[in-house]
């Protein structure tokens, strides 16, 4: 099966652009062929069109916080609510967000889904810092266009599939809570390369074996590119294939995704969220 890991990004250009890993899972393998970008939006929608049986997981949250769209009086279906936002400029949909947060009392000002308490990661109303609501903007009304079948958003028959990743849940395994990444130069250290080198390591080790269960095998090329990159973007978009060929393992119990799961507010893949 072909496996994709995606680092998306919400301003995809050639300095920052979209990072992805391609992989095949056979046999309790996930074979690492190669690593690539996408430098604009089309090339992404172009993917997305691209025919045969495939996998993708992206970091990017697909969906909103259903506190967010009962408050806002949006639809109460993922379709429903994202054409509504496709139609927006970006920054009317900045500005809904930002009005929406500032009528907020303190403490309840950005929201969160389900998965994103469990993963302990930001509000997909983020729009600074980790821009994920920008990311959101950019990335939900493209997966809406496109004719791949979304878990649990929108699950349609058809050979391509795309859930929704977060790299750095398999990261932690290996380096705790410590950086290995940066965009600014000078905030870029040795320190986050030995992170780097260790999450690699890790990954070519049999633990990955006991945490996501499968192997992986990677090219000493492909493994100094991971390591050597300090913006961590193609380490991401490996870590993302992780979770994804771990989704692909468990198709049979929902792909990893809990069947109680709010298909409104979606789920992050990853075996750890369902403990």
């Amino acid at each position: 099966m072909k496996v994709y890991g995606m680092d998306f990004t919400s301003a995809p250009r050639r300095k920052k652009p979209i990072t992805y890993a391609e992989c095949t899972l056979e046999n309790g393998v996930l074979q690492v062929n190669n690593l690539g970008y996408f430098e604009n939006f089309n090339q992404f929608e172009d993917f997305l069109d691209n025919e045969g049986d495939w996998i993708l997981g992206i970091d990017f949250p697909f969906s909103q916080p259903r506190k967010l769209l009962t408050n806002l009086e949006l639809p109460l279906s993922w379709e429903g609510y994202v054409e509504i936002i496709a139609k927006m400029d970006k920054q009317a949909f900045e500005d809904m967000l930002t009005e929406y947060s500032h009528s907020r009392p303190k403490g309840d000002k950005h929201h969160f889904r389900v998965t994103d308490k469990k993963a302990k990661s930001c509000s997909p109303m983020t729009l600074y810092g980790t821009p994920v609501g920008k990311m959101f903007y950019q990335g939900a009304p493209r997966l809406l266009k496109s004719r791949v079948s979304i878990l649990p958003s929108r699950p349609i028959n058809g050979s391509r599939i795309v859930v929704e990743a977060y790299p750095k849940l398999v990261a932690m395994k290996w380096i705790g809570k410590h950086g290995y990444k940066n965009n600014a130069k000078k905030k870029q250290t040795d320190e986050q390369k030995t992170a780097r080198s260790e999450i690699v390591r890790g990954l070519c080790s049999g633990e990955l074996q006991s945490y996501y269960g499968f192997d992986i095998e990677l090219s000493e090329k492909l493994r100094a590119a991971l390591i050597e990159d300090p913006t961590g973007d193609y380490l991401d978009a490996l870590l993302c294939a992780v979770q994804t060929g771990w989704a692909y393992e468990q198709r049979d119990q929902g792909y990893g995704i809990p069947s109680d799961c709010d298909p409104l507010e979606g789920w992050i893949v990853d075996p750890d969220l369902l403990d």
